[in-house]
C-alpha cells in the first residue's frame, strides 16, 4: 500500500536502508559472527567427542546416533520456539536468551555420567543453538542496509564455519591432556556465552518496535544510529520517499498467518528448501567416510579425503557474500542446487580420488553458497511480527528431517548400495532447485516492500540507493 512521507513510522525502514556501513555496523557483524562461531563449534562437539566415548564408556553405533537425532530433534525444537519468541520478545532478547541457553547446556554436558544423560543435554544444547542462529540470521537481515544484508549474511556464516575446523584442532589438543580432556571440549562450546555481554550492547530492531505500534521507541533507535554515522561519514544521503507501508500494528496470529495467502506458498517453499537442504547437505557431510570405505577406499585415507573435502565450505560462504547482492538470490539458489546435484551425481560415479576430492569440494564450496543465500532469503519472505516464527518453523522442519534422514540413508546403502545414496541426495538438491523457482525475487527490495503484498517491478533505484551502494 502506497503512502505519504509523513506518515508515522513509515520511513524509519528507508532511512536505516540509505545508510552507508559504518563502525555500528561492523561492531553488530563481529557480536554476531562470534555467536555464529560458538553455535557451529558447538554443533560439531559431539562429533569430535564420539571416538572417545565408544571406546571410554563402551557406547555403540546405535546409541552415538541416537545421540546425535536428539540432538536434531532439540534444533527443531528451539528453532520453532526460538522464532515465535522472537517475534514476542524481540530479537535482541531472544539472541541473548538462547544463547546463554545453549552455551550453559553446552558446559553442563561435561558433567553427562551416561548417555542417556549425555543425550538430553545435546537435545537441550541443540534447542538453543538453533534459536540463537536463526535470530541471528534475522537481526543481519532487518538491522543491514538491502543493498548489502546478503554480503554481511555470507561474511557472518564464513566466521561461524571456521569455528568447525578451529574445534576439531582444540578437541585434539584437550583430548590429547588425558582421559577427562572430552569434557573440556564441551566446555569450549560453551564459551559463546562471553558474546552474551557483547549483545547486551546491540540496539534492538526498529521494525520490531514498529510491528508492535511502538514507534517512538523506533524513532529513538534510528536517530541514535544516524547520529553516529553521520559523525563518521558526514551528511547523509537524502532519505528516499517512502514507497511502502511498514506493517502496522496488530495482534500477532503466529503459525495460522504462515499458512494464509501468499505467505502459505512461501512457508511451503522454504520448507521444502530447507528440508532437501538438510537431508542432501547432512546426508553428504554425515556418510561421505562410510561410503568411501564402501568402495574400497581405505580408512586413512577416507578420513584425509573428507578433511579436504570439507575446506570448501568457508570459501562457499565467502562465494555467497560477494554474489548475493549482486546477482538475484532466488536464481543463485535454484543454479547452486542444480549445481551441487550434477556434482553429487559424478561423485558417486567415480572411484578415482583426484574426482572425489574435486567433486566432493566443489559440493561443499556451492552448498555453503547456497545456505549463505537461503539464510537471507528465508528472513526476506515474512512480515516483521511473524519473521521468527516463519524462519523457526521452516528451518525447524529442516532439522527434523535428519531425525529420520539418516535411517532412510543407512536403509538404501543397504538394499541398493552405495549408488543410491547419492542419487537419492542429488534429487534432493534437484527438489530444492524446483521448489525455490517458485519463489518471489528479493534482491534490493526493502522489507518493506516485500511485506506490501505487491508483485515484484524493477527496484526503484533512487539516488538515496545508489549512494548506499557506493558507501558499503
Amino acid at each position: 500500500m502506497r503512502i505519504t512521507p509523513n506518515e508515522s513510522g513509515a520511513n524509519l525502514s528507508g532511512r536505516l536502508d540509505r545508510l552507508p556501513v559504518s563502525s555500528i555496523h561492523r561492531k553488530t557483524l563481529v557480536t554476531l559472527a562470534i555467536i555464529y562461531f560458538f553455535e557451529y563449534a558447538d554443533l560439531n562437539t559431539f562429533s569430535f567427542v564420539a571416538p572417545v566415548l565408544k571406546k571410554e564408556w563402551g557406547m555403540s553405533v546405535t546409541e552415538i546416533g541416537w545421540i546425535t537425532s536428539s540432538s536434531f530433534l532439540g534444533m527443531f525444537i528451539g528453532s520453532v520456539f526460538g522464532g515465535w519468541f522472537a517475534d514476542r520478545y524481540g530479537r535482541k532478547r531472544a539472541i541473548m536468551m538462547m544463547t546463554l541457553f545453549f552455551s550453559v547446556f553446552s558446559m553442563l554436558t561435561a558433567v553427562a555420567w551416561n548417555p542417556v544423560i549425555l543425550g538430553i543435554f545435546r537435545f537441550l544444547t541443540g534447542m538453543g543453538v538453533s534459536a540463537a542462529l536463526i535470530n541471528s540470521s534475522t537481526y543481519i537481515s532487518e538491522f543491514f542496509p538491502s543493498a548489502s544484508r546478503g554480503k554481511y549474511q555470507g561474511i557472518a556464516l564464513v566466521v561461524g564455519l571456521l569455528g568447525i575446523p578451529v574445534t576439531g584442532w582444540v578437541s585434539t589438543l584437550l583430548i590429547g591432556l588425558g582421559p577427562f580432556g572430552w569434557k573440556f571440549v564441551f566446555i569450549w562450546g560453551g564459551m559463546g556465552i562471553v558474546g552474551v555481554w557483547f549483545l547486551r550492547q546491540l540496539h534492538e530492531i526498529p521494525r520490531w518496535h514498529v510491528a508492535r505500534g511502538e514507534t517512538a521507541k523506533a524513532e529513538a533507535i534510528v536517530r541514535q544510529v544516524e547520529e553516529q554515522v553521520r559523525r563518521e561519514k558526514g551528511e547523509l544521503p537524502p532519505v528516499p520517499e517512502p514507497a511502502y507501508r511498514p506493517q502496522a500494528h496488530r495482534e500477532a496470529k503466529g503459525y495460522r498467518e504462515l499458512f494464509k495467502g501468499k505467505y502459505r506458498n512461501r512457508t511451503l517453499i522454504l520448507a521444502m528448501a530447507w528440508i532437501f537442504q538438510t537431508l542432501g547437505f547432512y546426508g553428504f557431510g554425515s556418510w561421505v567416510p562410510t561410503l568411501l570405505v564402501q568402495n574400497g577406499i581405505m580408512l586413512d585415507k577416507s578420513l584425509l579425503y573428507s578433511t579436504l573435502i570439507t575446506i570448501g565450505a568457508p570459501l562457499g560462504a565467502l562465494l555467497g557474500a560477494m554474489i548475493s547482492d549482486r546477482y538475484e538470490r532466488k536464481w543463485n539458489l535454484v543454479a547452486s542446487s542444480l549445481f551441487i546435484a550434477i556434482s553429487v551425481f559424478l561423485y558417486g560415479m567415480t572411484v578415482n580420488p583426484l574426482f572425489l576430492i574435486a567433486f566432493g569440494f566443489l559440493v561443499n564450496l556451492i552448498e555453503r553458497t547456497y545456505s549463505s543465500n537461503l539464510y537471507t532469503y528465508t528472513s526476506e519472505m515474512y512480515p516483521t511480527s511473524i519473521r521468527g516464527t516463519g524462519y523457526g518453523l521452516t528451518y525447524g522442519l529442516g532439522r527434523f528431517s535428519n531425525v529420520l534422514g539418516p535411517m532412510l540413508i543407512s536403509l538404501l546403502l543397504i538394499e541398493f548400495g552405495s549408488f543410491s545414496v547419492f542419487a537419492f541426495i542429488s534429487l534432493c538438491w534437484i527438489g530444492s532447485a524446483l521448489a525455490l523457482s517458485f519463489g518471489p525475487a528479493t534482491n534490493r527490495r526493502s522489507l518493506d516492500e516485500l511485506e506490501s503484498g505487491e508483485e515484484f517491478r524493477p527496484y526503484e533505484r533512487t539516488r538515496a540507493v545508489t549512494a548506499m551502494a557506493k558507501n558499503d
